[in-house]
């Protein structure tokens, strides 16, 4: 990575796959910006630009790099793959890249401490990282299983037809109200006819909702 590179990236702005920090911050942060990105379709960090893409960079490179493997090491499970490049701005300042591929071993975890093994997961949603639902986890954690999922049309089932028919999407917690259903239940409902290719899950900053699949 060059630092035209660096300034091509830094002009588009922040958005699914890019993100921008002035500094490392505190691990747990640092840790949800990386993962978000592993869970979803990876992307890159800049460290050194701040959120209008002006290219400042940071002194301490050696500092800044251990708060990076300690972030990940500490409260990412399973631990995410990375890469990190130094790009020089100037004598004393010098850009830091991450580039974070999208994993397939998710979903990943933010924990508090190295020790833990519970904690949310995220996604990344537009231009930022969003805890994701229990319904979002299961797709994530299933996304790569056959496909060939079936289900029992039921009652409730008909029902969801017949409501997104006449209102387009539903919520999860929607659902849960419509059907009368414990908010798990409504869910798992969600994500199997969704993996089943029956429903899509559209994922927003406002929130995530579920439409009938339309065939292409």
């Amino acid at each position: 990575m060059t630092l035209a590179g660096v300034k091509r990236i830094a002009a588009r702005g922040e958005g699914q796959y890019i993100e921008f920090k002035l500094r490392v911050p505190r691990p747990e942060r640092m840790a949800r910006e990386m993962l978000a990105f592993a869970n979803s379709g990876g992307g890159t960090l800049l460290v050194g630009v701040n959120d209008d893409g002006s290219i400042v960079g940071v002194k301490d490179v050696e500092e800044e790099e251990f708060s990076i493997r300690h972030a990940v090491s500490a409260h990412c499970r399973p631990v995410i793959t990375w890469r990190s490049y130094r790009v020089p701005l100037s004598r004393r300042r010098e850009v830091i890249v991450i580039t974070v591929p999208a994993s397939k071993q998710k979903p990943h975890f933010m924990t508090e401490s190295s020790t833990s093994f519970s904690g949310p997961a995220y996604i990344r949603v537009e231009d930022r990282s969003m805890e994701a639902s229990p319904e979002t986890v299961e797709l994530l954690r299933t996304q790569d299983q056959a496909n060939d999922v079936f289900f029992e049309l039921g009652e409730r089932e008909m029902l969801l037809f017949r409501y997104l028919e006449q209102y387009g999407h539903v919520t999860a917690d929607g659902w849960s109200q419509v059907a009368n259903l414990p908010r798990h239940e409504a869910g798992d409902v969600l994500v199997t006819m969704t993996r089943a290719g029956v429903l899509t899950q559209h994922r927003r900053e406002s929130g995530e909702y579920f439409t009938l699949h339309m065939a292409e």
